[in-house]
């Protein structure tokens, strides 16, 4: 029954806002905004206003989204509108780094904007101020000597937009070079390559507002309220209106378990709860967990046989691989049992419609896109793929990593996801007018492995900072130490930029997205393009990212300027439509509010699919091996207070976690003889790291520890083979910390 008033069967709690809870203070976080800014209100009201938010893919324009009536702004984004309105640091503060290496990367941010161009040789205490001539002469005449394979461009997702990604990958290869990447190198690349190969489309079938009237909305490896935390009020309506929300982890999120929404005055007052069920698995159980549960749809007839016979392809042989699988074999790598198993077939089957939504705890394996393509294959069993109210989302993190892909920033693709071939290559040539590599250009992490084997000379990074997002920070440093020069082109400084030179290291003092010229575009997850506005300018000599971008280019090979030049955003928007199909009506975005979303709102609408004969395609896998040695654990990391590798906080308001501490099963910790709060060590095969112990319902046999922190424990080459995404996660052992009796 739909319901539409309020519903004290869903209540948290009678304690007004959830007093003496572990939860968030969204309403201090709010005063704390406005004390941080409050030498620059002025320019923050304005960024909030109008601009397009820098923080998660939901997408706003201003204080609006495209899912329902209200404002939408989130502590996420109210602890990132610092970055924008701070002041230029004093540079002085550069002349030696030694004292600066000392601090983490939240009391780097604090020191303010980069504001002009800087250097530092090797052998020198720290940087010094040149002119934006001297630093794109610099970098000219290195990369005019270099053999293209040996240099490699590196985006983050930090506000980033369309245009300085497609101006970014179009120098690139006009320098010669394949070798240009993003970060969603790091997330979504698995859920890109299985969903291009299955369905024909990468990115989410479905929008937002298919959450709400959905029978059923499935959260799998995914904590929505930590990474996108306005997602709570879509959660609250589609609970009004009788959707079901399940969840399928191996750590019961507190966030998904119960929130209170401060912008709706039921669930603030008395908090939601969200999941209707948890199905707890293994850490890497995933594919037999879902495999599981296809096999019951199969079994017990719970089957959409006339969309699979008219729509899909290789059932049978899914069917046949299914068959050979013990139940046994399935309860074992997933870590649930077969009655978990049906449980979920059943809601499923009793579903007229549902959307799955995934993020790492899916992608960041080995077998990250194989995961993927197991949330498929159930997705497409019951005909839950191009209608409303159905689809498959993989939630994005990051503003501008759909984008990014999209505008082929990616060294496996080109604009428009156009794998990187002969054929291809020779088309761009001939759209714009010079010669196009055709060669597999190399990820984020072949960029890393490259450059600490001595094979890459030039490493030009657009923020990011791999010492904090890479697996095993003592390898990334050794790499990042190696080529001759590093370009970090940033808003702030991070600890990366202060790793020693192999010869030199140049700082580029970049513009965010609301001091872009003519202001710029973002994609969300649900494939909405964005215009931002220019709104303020930039501090001191800070420039447009795409512009340096383009005047590197233009300083390298002058006698070809004009192929790579453009005037200002609209002409990048314009060609932008013309290259990628999908993208047209970006080129007539140009004021604050303008909106349009590629593909509409439901992709493969009515079953056709965006590949060769028009069909999905199923596919058989088999799961994982999931069994651990004796004594030992499989860790995962996950995200405190803190977006992407920026920490605001050392204190997890969702959970009461701190930044130093192991969540783990109180049984297991029992197995151990640790009680909570005292301190242990862990260890991999490649790092150890002193944490404390925090109980927590995670399933046995499972730890969680906070990401960047963990990074020491994480093998930096253990990544998925099909899309290059780092494995964050180690076997690990676990001992107790001996604490000498000091005699008084």
């Amino acid at each position: 029954m739909k319901r539409r008033g309020w519903n004290p069967a869903t209540w948290v709690s009678l304690v007004p806002n959830g007093l003496g809870q572990v939860k968030p203070n969204h309403y201090w976080e709010i005063v704390r905004t406005i004390w941080e800014n409050r030498d620059n209100l002025g320019t923050a009201w304005r960024i909030l206003h109008k601009g397009v938010c820098d923080g998660c893919a939901l997408g706003t324009t201003g204080l609006r989204d495209f899912t329902m009536k209200g404002v939408h702004l989130c502590t996420v984004r109210l602890n990132l509108l610092r970055l924008n309105t701070m002041p230029p640091l004093d540079i002085r503060r550069l002349a030696d780094v030694a004292s600066l290496q000392l601090l983490n990367g939240r009391e780097l941010r604090a020191l303010g904007r980069l504001p002009y161009p800087l250097i530092r040789r090797r052998g020198e205490a720290g940087f010094r101020r040149i002119t934006w001539d001297e630093a794109l002469n610099e970098i000219a005449a290195r990369i005019r000597t270099v053999d293209p394979r040996r240099i490699a461009f590196y985006l983050t997702s930090r506000g980033i937009t369309n245009e300085t990604y497609y101006v970014a990958q179009k120098v690139a290869r006009f320098l010669g070079t394949n070798n240009v990447d993003n970060a969603a190198r790091l997330c979504h690349a698995p859920s890109t390559t299985a969903m291009k190969q299955t369905l024909g489309v990468a990115a989410s079938t479905c929008s937002y507002r298919d959450w709400i009237g959905t029978d059923v909305l499935v959260f799998i490896g995914s904590d929505a309220p930590n990474n996108q935390p306005v997602t709570t009020k879509y959660l609250y309506y589609a609970k009004q209106h009788g959707t079901r929300i399940v969840v399928v982890n191996p750590y019961r999120e507190p966030g998904l378990e119960r929130y209170w929404v401060p912008s709706v005055f039921e669930s603030a007052l008395f908090g939601t709860r969200l999941a209707d069920r948890f199905f707890q698995i293994q850490t890497g159980g995933d594919i037999a967990f879902l495999n599981g549960t296809l096999k019951h749809l199969i079994e017990r007839g719970w089957l959409d046989r006339a969309f699979i016979d008219a729509h899909t392809r290789d059932f049978d042989e899914v069917q046949a691989a299914l068959a050979t699988q013990s139940w046994t074999e399935l309860e074992q790598a997933s870590g649930a049992t077969r009655a978990e198993m049906l449980a979920f077939a059943e809601l499923l089957a009793h579903a007229k419609s549902a959307v799955f939504v995934w993020s790492m705890g899916i992608t960041q394996h080995e077998y990250g896109v194989e995961n993927v393509k197991a949330i498929i294959n159930v997705a497409l069993a019951r005909g839950f793929i191009g209608r409303e109210y159905c689809g498959v989302m993989p939630i994005r993190g990051h503003s501008g990593v759909q984008g990014g892909g999209e505008m082929g920033c990616t060294a496996t693709t080109f604009p428009g996801g156009k794998p990187v071939n002969a054929e291809h290559a020779r088309w761009l040539s001939e759209q714009w007018g010079f010669a196009v590599p055709d060669w597999k250009g190399l990820s984020c992490g072949e960029m890393i492995d490259a450059a600490y084997d001595g094979q890459l000379e030039v490493f030009y990074a657009v923020g990011g900072n791999f010492l904090d997002t890479m697996p095993d920070p003592a390898y990334i440093r050794t790499a990042l130490s190696r080529p001759a020069l590093r370009v970090h082109q940033d808003i702030v400084l991070s600890s990366q930029m202060l790793v020693d030179p192999a010869d030199t290291v140049i700082l580029l003092p970049a513009a965010t997205r609301y001091e872009q010229r003519d202001g710029g575009t973002e994609t969300s997850t649900e494939r909405e393009i964005i215009f931002s506005p220019y709104i303020t300018p930039p501090p001191a000599e800070a420039r447009s990212e795409w512009e340096i971008l383009m005047h590197v280019a233009e300083r390298t090979y002058p006698e070809r300027s004009r192929l790579i030049r453009f005037v200002d955003g609209q002409q990048i928007r314009d060609e932008i439509a013309r290259i990628v199909p999908e993208y047209d009506g970006i080129q007539h975005l140009r004021k604050a509010g303008d909106h349009v979303q590629w593909g509409g709102r439901i992709l493969c609408r009515g079953g056709v699919f965006a590949t060769r004969d028009g069909r999905a395609q199923f596919t058989p896998l088999t799961p994982p091996d999931t069994n651990l040695p004796p004594g030992m654990f499989v860790l995962k990391t996950r995200r405190g207070k803190q977006f992407n590798s920026l920490i605001h906080d050392e204190r997890d308001p969702l959970n009461g976690a701190h930044r130093d501490d192991v969540l783990i099963n109180p049984d297991d910790a029992a197995r151990l003889g640790v009680r909570e709060g005292e301190w242990v060590v862990l260890r991999s095969a490649v790092g150890e790291l002193r944490a404390r112990i925090k109980f927590a319902p995670l399933k046995p046999g499972n730890v969680q520890v906070h990401w960047p922190e963990g990074n020491v424990l994480i093998d930096a080459r253990r990544r998925d083979p099909g899309s290059g995404v780092p494995a964050y996660k180690a076997i690990v052992s676990i001992h107790p910390v001996e604490v000498p009796v000091t005699v008084e």
